[in-house]
């Protein structure tokens, strides 16, 4: 008599031991079915490698990035959920669409210029619906193309920037060169911070750390008096630390002369010397890397991180900071990176396309975290020089606000 699968309802038995042994024997069963399940579906793939791909393909994970919702709007404002690069690609092909069916009717003109009044309304209506056709062919086209096979790794392309931004944050965007950071590095009143502010100011190349304290026969100075004192010794940028129980909860990065003003609160904050394997930063400029700012409101972000770090790093010290952005929270580290060959046992590099890359296949890269690492995440963004500095109906440009989360595949970076 062969081995049988006990039944589930038999699991239930009020005897102690006999239900051991009814579950023991049910495990077993339940292994071999599925052991032989994957051996049989080996066998079929094996003979027919497309059913193999087809199992992958329907067994990939979706992740939140992957089911991102954007507004379909056709609107670059600060605070719409769009992405610019897609959205500047839609114009463009509609552009197009529009100037060839345009001039498919200065061609359909030309042969029929003896038509009366009837037949060309007739032909503006077909031109209409050329035109209809032709976008909707281009948005069709734009929906089969995939997307990148790592999305989150897209860096950040900051000549998308909308005009509207533009106009809106003119000390950010402009066209004339902007000078050498000069930051100056600050914590809020009777602060212990300062060794973490001593790690900030190795991060941020040309910065000072100036102990804010505010004794008893001391002037309380407010944020705006700083920046007033900041702007006055050529300073670019103010960088306030705020505490909490004497850990790092938030900080403030106001661009000097007249602002704008960015609210950050700081998560999992670790120092360097926490990491295991860790280095010593020096005092070369670090590379900048700045991964998935897509909509205007992180485009935004990202230009304020790019005018905190000199333009032209110093590639010998081969130090780069990563602000890698991810359901709106900004990851910040910093690494130490060499060449080296690659070991047999290791794989060569590859590209997007999940395909060798050429020209470097004998060379890896190693990296070496420097630290400090923490989370950022935007909590608001003021026009002036902090709340009390901003004035106007749109002193406050974007707030964050619980219910932004409530649907969680959309995203404000």
């Amino acid at each position: 008599m062969g081995f049988t699968k006990p039944p589930t309802q038999a699991l239930k038995a009020s005897n102690k031991l006999k239900r051991q042994e009814l579950y023991i024997q049910h495990k077993k069963a339940s292994d071999k079915e599925r052991r032989e399940a994957r051996f049989r579906r080996k066998k079929e793939e094996d003979r027919d490698p497309s059913l193999r791909a087809a199992r992958l393909a329907k067994n990939s994970a979706v992740t939140l990035d992957q089911k991102r919702v954007w507004d379909d709007v056709d609107d670059d404002s600060l605070g719409v959920q769009v992405d610019l690069e897609r959205l500047k690609r839609r114009r463009m092909e509609e552009a197009e669409a529009e100037e060839q069916a345009a001039l498919e009717a200065e061609n359909g003109g030309e042969d029929d210029d003896d038509h009366d009044s009837m037949l060309d309304s007739d032909e503006e209506d077909g031109d209409d619906a050329a035109r209809a056709k032709a976008i909707e062919r281009q948005r069709e086209k734009r929906a089969r193309r995939g997307d990148s096979a790592a999305p989150s790794m897209a860096s950040t392309n900051l000549d998308l920037t909308p005009t509207s931004l533009a106009l809106k944050f003119p000390s950010l965007f402009t066209d004339i060169p902007p000078p050498t950071p000069k930051i100056l590095i600050t914590t809020s009143l009777h602060s212990t911070l300062h060794r973490e502010a001593q790690l900030l100011c190795t991060m941020f190349p040309n910065s000072s750390y100036v102990p804010r304290s505010a004794h008893r026969y001391g002037h309380r100075y407010s944020l705006r008096e700083i920046c007033g004192f900041a702007v006055n010794r050529d300073y670019t940028a103010v960088v306030l630390l705020k505490e909490d129980l004497k850990r790092p909860t938030g900080i403030s990065v106001v661009h000097l002369p007249h602002g704008p003003t960015f609210h950050f609160s700081i998560s999992n904050w670790v120092e360097g010397r926490q990491l295991p394997g860790h280095g010593n930063p020096t005092n070369h400029y670090p590379e900048l890397l700045l991964n998935n700012f897509k909509t205007p409101l992180g485009l935004l972000t990202a230009k304020l991180f790019t005018t905190l770090f000199p333009p032209s790093p110093e590639f010998q010290g081969r130090q780069v900071v990563t602000l890698h952005n991810q359901r709106d929270y900004i990851f910040v580290r910093r690494h130490r990176y060499v060449f080296r060959d690659k070991r047999q046992t290791e794989k060569s590099v590859a590209g997007d396309d999940g395909k060798e890359m050429k020209g470097v296949e004998g060379i890896r890269a190693g990296l070496q975290e420097l630290g400090p690492r923490f989370t950022l995440k935007l909590r608001r963004v003021d026009k002036g020089i902090g709340r009390a500095g901003s004035e106007g109906p749109d002193a406050a440009q974007w707030e964050w606000k619980a219910k932004m989360e409530k649907d969680r595949k959309r995203f404000n970076l």
